[in-house]
Formats: structure tokens, sequence, C-alpha cells
């Protein structure tokens, strides 16, 4: 038996969530990746005879309104969700890193203007009132989406970021390489940078849950990707006219929405808990 898998089997023994979550992202990531394979038929091909079916054997999770396949268009959504929520994290991580790096290791005023008044103009504002503000002026679209996304999410990771960088500036590594001639950049990737990974690893999972529900959030509204591509959160909107003659089309879209969301939301919670050495110890990790 491989490392790994004794080393997943004990995790799953110690927190069962955190392997449940883990499974439930491995099958959206295949979702994702193998849809055109995975899918039971077309997600786009309409089948008006047998609209609002309820679930059969043909179509496990009946069909929408237009007598698509819902699990086809739930397969289909994965990509979606996956695709535009590691892109916002991605993004809002990388300037989330540099803002709060530059912010952190210099101080001063760079950090007043940076913390006090950049940080706290897009604090003052709902990401997602800025998200919706940034898609109706610039039309839906999966990289609009992305832009959007990202332009309030960045916040939460540059003070993070800062907050560490101002804890690690001062330790005896950093004055060491500051003292052999090492540059400011060096000093930030090289040294700061790999000391302060964990809590950020532990953000961009938690941060995931976040996007992928912003993302449903927005093509509920109208403002994600364009149909017909198919999408948890447009399925939902299409579905809320039809709750109470036929909920499956709000069922399964939700519950798909829920168990994404809750996955990744147990990886950072066990991601938390494995990275802190005290509750390794406690937990015989």
């Amino acid at each position: 038996m491989s490392t790994a898998t004794i080393s997943f089997q004990r995790v799953a023994r110690h927190n069962p969530l955190a392997a449940t979550g883990a499974v439930l992202v491995v099958i959206f990531v295949l979702f994702a990746l193998f849809a055109p394979w995975i899918a039971p038929q077309d997600p786009a091909y309409i089948d008006l005879p047998n609209r609002l079916a309820s679930a059969s054997p043909a179509h496990w999770c009946g069909t929408d309104e237009l007598g698509r396949d819902i699990l086809s268009r739930l397969i289909y959504g994965s990509r979606i969700s996956m695709l535009v929520g590691s892109c916002v994290v991605a993004t809002s991580l990388a300037l989330g890193l540099v803002v709060g790096s530059i912010a952190g290791y210099y101080g001063g005023r760079i950090d007043r203007f940076v913390n006090v008044v950049v940080m706290n103009a897009f604090l003052s504002f709902p990401g997602i009132l800025l998200a919706i503000a940034f898609v109706a002026f610039r039309g839906p679209g999966i990289f609009n989406l992305v832009l959007a996304l990202s332009l309030g999410g960045w916040v939460g990771y540059a003070r993070l970021v800062r907050g560490q960088v101002l804890a690690a500036r001062e330790r005896e590594f950093v004055e060491a390489a500051r003292a052999l001639g090492a540059s400011d950049l060096r000093v930030i990737v090289r040294h700061i940078l790999p000391n302060i990974i964990q809590p950020i690893i532990v953000q961009a999972a938690i941060g995931m849950a976040g996007a992928i529900l912003a993302e449903a959030t927005m093509s509920f509204l109208g403002l994600g990707v364009p149909p017909p591509t198919a999408s948890w959160g447009t399925m939902l909107n299409d579905g809320r006219s039809h709750l109470f003659d036929a909920p499956h089309l709000v069922i399964f879209p939700a519950l798909a929405v829920m168990l994404a969301v809750l996955s990744f939301n147990f990886i950072g919670d066990a991601l938390r808990d494995y990275l802190d050495p005290r509750s390794r110890l406690e937990a015989g990790l």
C-alpha cells in the first residue's frame, strides 16, 4: 500500500469531513475535465416532448423546460464553476501577494496608503456589488466574470499577506539575508513568502468555495456565462419559475452548488488544522 493511501486513510479516520470534501472535489474536477465523455447526452440538446420530465432511467435527474438532460448540464456546469473559481482565486491571490508583500515589507507611507486608503476603499463596497457593476458595464462572459470577482477578492489575500510579512520581516533569517546583500525581491520571494505560505493556502481553499458561490450568484442574476452554456446558477434561474410543478429543476443544481462549497470549506478547515502543529499533535497526525 502506498504512503499516500496510508496518509489518506489516517486523515479519513481523524477527519471524515475532510476526506469527504477531498472525494467530492476530485469528482467535480473529473466532471470538469472529462465532461464530453462522462455526460450521457448533449447538454444543449432540446427535446420538447420530454420537457419537465421527472427523474427516470433515461434521465437520472430529469429534464428542464426545454427537455435538456439536467444531469448532463450539471456535469458541464462543473466546468464553469471549477474554471471560474480557480481563475478567480489565482488572480486574487497573485494580486494580493504583490500588494500585501509590498505594503508589509516596506511599511511606512506605502503601508498606510495601501492599507488605509486602497484596501478600505475596496472593502467599503460589497464585493458582489462591485462584480455586478463591472459585468453590467463590460458585458457577460467568463473573462469579464473572473475580472469582476477578482476585483474585490484580492483585498482579503492582501491583508493576510501584509500581516504575515509584517511579522516575518523582523525575523533573524530575514536580517541575515539582508546582511548578506540579498535584494528586497530575493528576500521577499526566497525567504519570507515560503515561511508564510501555510495560512495563504488555507485562505485559498476557502476562497474557492466563495468564488464558486459568487459565480453561481452572478449566473443566477443573468451576469454569468451567456446561454446556452450550462451553469449551475443559470439552471437555478431557469428553474425558479417551475419551483412547484417541477422542483427537480432547482433541487439538483442547488445540491451541486452546496456540495461544491461545502467540500472546499471542509478542505480549508482540514488544512488549517493540519498545518497547525498543535492541532496535528492533538489529532496524532
